[in-house]
Order: structure tokens, then sequence, then C-alpha cells
């Protein structure tokens, strides 16, 4: 207990800058959390048809934002290095770049999402009876996705500048929207009653295409928020600003972002890929995958809350050309977040039965879950770590490694894994997650050999 005393006493200064930076990313992934969860039970009391539907194409969207988060890691580690540095001015030229990213990606994300998203349920396999639902669920929720660049990619030069407070706020402005919207859109309009008063509630009764609006248009009011936001900030305000575009700038951005677009979308393809083998195992067996992926969200809540103080602190130590303030950074929130993602772990282990149940009353669907929960529920802590250093390594621009782990784990292990287990030993869904949680073990000791070996270090000397 002494020993971590004098620990805590040394590194004061940093613990408090990595707590003040982390609290509102946690805060953030809380209440997006909630919002999943919230999404997840209403649709989910509509049937499993309805939450498979909804599962099937989340995988989808995951790809479709892979592009947006990569360059918003590019944008943080270039602008945290530059303040790290003392280089507000770059700072800022790097966030006039970032307009360029959002106006095209946004554009051509939402181009092609509307074009495939008539055959995106039967290129996955669904069943004939959910084609209808997912797709024009799909391709609600991407008509915006203009908004959603927006609200990503300043949300990233926000962070990159130490602002984890305004990226919490939009976040929970969206959230907000989206369950207020939620209530009143999904369901038939309906009596209810609070006490001894009974009311006539009006609803729009549109099903999942209701819960696919209410998301949109949340999306909508993050973009718009954080425009404001960037716009107002007095250090990144491209107020009086030339807004043309430096090739030098845009090419350092690329150079950390494209390795980290390729894991992105190479984890959201594999995760399509994962699906669509869930898929083959029945509408009841995707409803208790989808359910089960969105139950276990917040239970790592800590570990991408940490991430994103990781990758800043990461970030400003490279500008500051101290390794020993890196290494401390490593330290210091990868045991935060193993002793936090232990705890939740812990909880997740003994009250599956419980979350699920908050989702659907389906019995064999709890059931079900409860199980697979379980499962992943002891390799939290593992994950705790590969979340970290992943954070870390981006922070400073190492992007390359950590797409070649993401390659070897997510296609070396779970969808070879999963292959083997549908194919040739005809399992269920149990061995799926056996092999899911074997990613992220992997991942994790790759990652971790990577740090302790310390090729890193180069980028601290050039």
């Amino acid at each position: 207990m002494k020993r971590m005393t004098t620990y805590y006493d040394q590194n004061k200064k940093l613990f408090h800058t990595i707590f003040h930076l982390a609290w509102p990313s946690i805060i953030e992934q809380a209440l997006f959390t909630v919002v999943q969860y919230i999404d997840t039970a209403m649709v989910g009391r509509i049937g499993a048809h309805a939450s498979a539907a909804v599962g099937l194409t989340s995988s989808v969207t995951w790809l479709v934002n892979a592009p947006l988060f990569a360059i918003g890691v590019g944008i943080l580690a270039c602008i945290a290095e530059s303040i790290g540095a003392g280089n507000r001015e770059r700072a800022k030229e790097y966030g006039i770049q970032a307009l360029y990213f959002i106006g095209i990606l946004g554009v051509l994300s939402t181009a092609i999402t509307l074009s495939i998203s008539p055959f995106l349920p039967i290129w996955m396999g669904a069943e004939p009876e959910i084609h209808q639902e997912a797709s024009l669920y799909f391709s609600i929720v991407c008509a915006p996705l203009l908004f959603r660049a927006a609200s990503v990619i300043l949300g990233a030069i926000m962070r990159g500048a130490g602002d984890t407070k305004s990226p919490m706020l939009a976040n929970l402005c969206m959230n907000l929207v989206n369950m207020v919207l939620n209530f009143f859109l999904i369901y038939e309009s309906r009596y209810i009653t609070l006490g001894s008063f009974r009311f006539y509630l009006p609803s729009a009764g549109l099903g999942v295409a209701g819960a696919a609006i209410a998301t949109a248009i949340s999306y909508c009011i993050g973009g718009i928020f954080m425009a404001i936001v960037y716009y107002r900030n007095p250090a990144l305000s491209p107020r009086g600003c030339s807004l043309r575009h430096k090739p030098e700038l845009i090419r350092k951005c690329l150079r950390i972002s494209i390795p980290v677009t390729l894991e992105r979308i190479s984890a959201a393809l594999g995760q399509v890929v994962f699906v669509t083998l869930v898929t083959r195992l029945g509408t009841l067996a995707l409803a208790t995958h989808s359910i089960a992926m969105t139950a276990e969200q917040a239970f790592y809540i800590p570990g991408f809350g940490m991430q994103t103080a990781a990758s800043t602190m990461a970030g400003q130590s490279l500008g500051e050309r101290s390794q020993k303030k890196f290494l401390q950074t490593a330290k210091i929130t990868t045991g935060m977040a193993v002793l936090l993602m232990t705890i939740t772990g812990g909880l997740l282990f003994l009250f599956p039965g419980f979350m699920m149940s908050l989702f659907t009353k389906d019995a064999q669907v709890i059931a079900g879950g409860i199980t697979v929960l379980k499962i992943v529920a002891v390799s939290e802590p593992l994950f705790a770590v590969a979340i970290i250093l992943e954070g870390i390594f981006n922070g400073i621009g190492d992007t390359k490694a950590p797409f070649f782990f993401s390659l070897i784990s997510m296609w070396g292990v779970r969808i070879l894994g999963a292959c083997f287990s549908i194919f040739y030993l005809h399992a269920g869904l149990k061995m799926i997650w056996v092999f899911m949680v074997a990613d992220n073990v992997t991942r994790a000791l790759l990652l971790s050999a990577r740090i302790l070996k310390g090729s890193w270090r180069q980028r601290f000397t050039d």
C-alpha cells in the first residue's frame, strides 16, 4: 500500500491529467451505451425478428463508420503532437484540413450506402422475412452520414486539443433526442397509466423504421452541435484563416489514418462476415447474438473512455519528445483500465440473465445470452489491455503494426475459428463466442509484446 502511495505521489500530475481527459469520455461512452440499450430494448419489445433486422445491419454500420473514426485518429494524433510541441498554429491548420475529409467522406459514404441498402440483407444471407425491415433501417440510418462525419471528426479535433467535454455534451444531446424520438416513433398510439392518471399518448407506430429515423435525426443534431463548438473555439476556429488545403499536412494525417482505416475496415468486414456466419444458425441465434453484443457494451465503457485519454497523452508526449512520460502514460492508463474492467467483467459474469432481460422477454434468447456473456466476461481484463494499447499506438501515429495484429486476430482467429466451428464441428453460438474472445486475447498479447519490445522509441528520435 505504501509503495502504491509513493508511486501516486511521484506521478500525481499525470494521474490528474489522465483523469481530467478520461472522465468526460467515460461518461460519453456510458451515454452512448445507454441509448444503444434503450434502442435494443425498445426494438426487442417488437419481437425477435425486429432485433435480428437491426442487429444484421449493425456490423455494416461499423464498417461504414470505420473511415470516419480512422481519419479522426489521424487528426487527433497530429493535433495532440502539435499541442505537445507548443505549435498551436499548426494544430489549427490540421483542423482546417479535417474539413475536407468531412465533406469528401460524408458525401461518398452516403452515396455508397444508399445504393447498396436494397441488396444488403440478401448478400448477408438473412432469412427473407427480415429483408425489408433490415434494408429500410440501414438506408435511413446512413442517409445523414455527412452530419455523422462532422460529429466524429470534429470531436477528434477537440479531443486532440484536450477538450473531451464538448464531444461528451454533443453525445448527451444526441442521446436525449434519440430516446425521446424513439418513444414516439417506434410504438403505436396507446394509453399510459401513471399512478391514478391515465392519458392517451399519440405515437407514429413505425417500428424498426421509427428507431432508424430517431437515430438519423440524432446524427444531424450531433454534427451541427460539434460544428458550432469547433467554430466558436478560440484556439482552433477557422474564422479569419485561409481554408486552403495543405498537401503536406493531409499526407501526414493519411500516413497515420490509412493503416487505421484498413484496420477498422478489416475489423468491420470481419464483423460482417462473423454476423453472416451467425445467421446460418437461424434468426433465434442472430437475435441472441445481437442482444448479447449490446448487453456487453456497458462493461467495456471504462476501457474505451480511458483510450481517448491514452491517445491524447501519448500524442502530447511525442510532441514533447518525452519517452518517460509516454511510458508512464501507458502504464497508468492500462493499469486503471484493467482494474475497472476486471470489476465490470465480474459484474457481467454474475448477472448475465438480468442484462439480457433488459432487452427481451424471449426465454430462449435470454438463456442463450447468459451462456455467451459468461464466456466473454472472463476476458474483459485482457480486452482492456488491447483497447488501451491500441489508443497508445494511435496517439503517436504508430498504426501499421496494430493493423497487421488486427488482421491476424480477426481473420486468423475469429473468422477461421467460427468457420471451423460451424462447418466442421457443427457447433452453436457458444463456440463462436469462444473464438470471438480468443480474437481479443490474441490482440492484447501482440500489442503488449510490441510495447515491451520498444520499437516505438524511434518515433521519439526522428
